[in-house]
């Protein structure tokens, strides 16, 4: 049996609201329509996907199972349509993903070696959207810094670098030399995930910010409304007077990978993904002036 891609939207839309009538709103067809449309895909595969009672929608075991396989699913065939597209306008492009702070110009200059025809763009990345970019097609390969969401995705170590603090000027550690994570006890935090991602091994107080970028965990900062991290090569792109940076020796250091999604069979993906490899040890090193000229490509490029 094929899985209907059109039945599949249809139930993520379902199981994202648990409510028919907002579902079939926000996918512009009649909520009849969409009923029909669910029944026959539980049908389809002989399990029902949704409790139905007078306190509501709720999934079964069989629809979260669904809904865990449907993301990789959907993206992938997203991506099919967008490298085809691609393709029928002619060249080739390889669209490389990165954080801040990772250069992409040492295995951008390796992979020119063996392909001077394709032509390699960036596209910044952030926390949120390092996996679903790369598994919709948005981006070919990417330099991610964990956590990141493995599903769907093969990923490859680079390297690792030092993690430091970020505070305000007038922070009574600002300006030290060096600091160590008891220190930093009890103060509150901003950051852009849940607890369970955080830096340090002892809990901060939740400054109840939740930050999607660098940007905006610094303007937090510098208003005093907590302290956070970064890895040290994104403090060479964020320099600010209202800001301190102070190397913490005793945090577990960043990690830094090379990923693509695991359904990719694309021999030029692969050798920009064996060129990143390759040039771990010189993107770890890359030095300042370097990291600025793919700040600047990628500002041309995309605004």
């Amino acid at each position: 049996m094929d899985l209907d891609l059109r039945k599949l939207r249809y139930f993520v839309a379902v199981a994202d609201t648990l409510h028919f009538g907002r579902a079939a709103d926000g996918l512009h067809i009649a909520q009849p329509v969409l009923s029909r449309q669910i029944r026959a895909l539980e049908k389809e595969l002989s399990a029902p996907l949704f409790v139905r009672d007078s306190h509501g929608v709720t999934l079964t075991d069989a629809g979260r199972q669904l809904l865990d396989d449907a993301g990789p699913l959907l993206a992938s065939a997203h991506a099919v349509r967008h490298r085809v597209s691609a393709a029928a306008r002619g060249g080739r492009r390889l669209v490389v993903g990165f954080r801040a702070g990772i250069p992409v110009i040492p295995a951008a200059r390796e992979f020119g070696t063996q392909h001077p025809d394709v032509v390699v763009d960036v596209q910044r990345m952030e926390w949120d959207d390092q996996a679903p970019m790369l598994l919709d097609g948005r981006v070919d390969v990417g330099f991610v810094r964990l956590p990141v969401d493995e599903t769907g995705l093969r990923l490859s170590p680079l390297y690792t670098e030092p993690l430091m603090v970020v505070l305000p000027t007038d922070h009574r550690l600002a300006g030290k030399e060096e600091i160590g994570e008891a220190d930093l006890a009890g103060e509150p935090l901003v950051w852009h995930a849940g607890a369970s991602t955080q830096p340090t091994r002892r809990p901060h107080p939740d400054s109840g910010l939740r930050a999607r970028g660098v940007e905006e965990k610094l303007e937090h900062v510098a208003a005093g409304r907590g302290i956070s991290f970064v890895a040290r090569s994104e403090t060479v792109f964020y320099s600010r007077p209202d800001i301190s940076y102070v190397p913490v020796p005793d945090l577990a250091p960043d990690q830094v990978f090379v990923a693509m999604a695991a359904s990719r069979t694309s021999s030029i993906v692969d050798d920009f993904f064996a060129a990143a490899r390759a040039t771990a040890e010189i993107t770890a090193e890359c030095g300042n002036d370097e990291m600025w000229q793919l700040v600047a490509g990628a500002a041309s490029r995309h605004g």
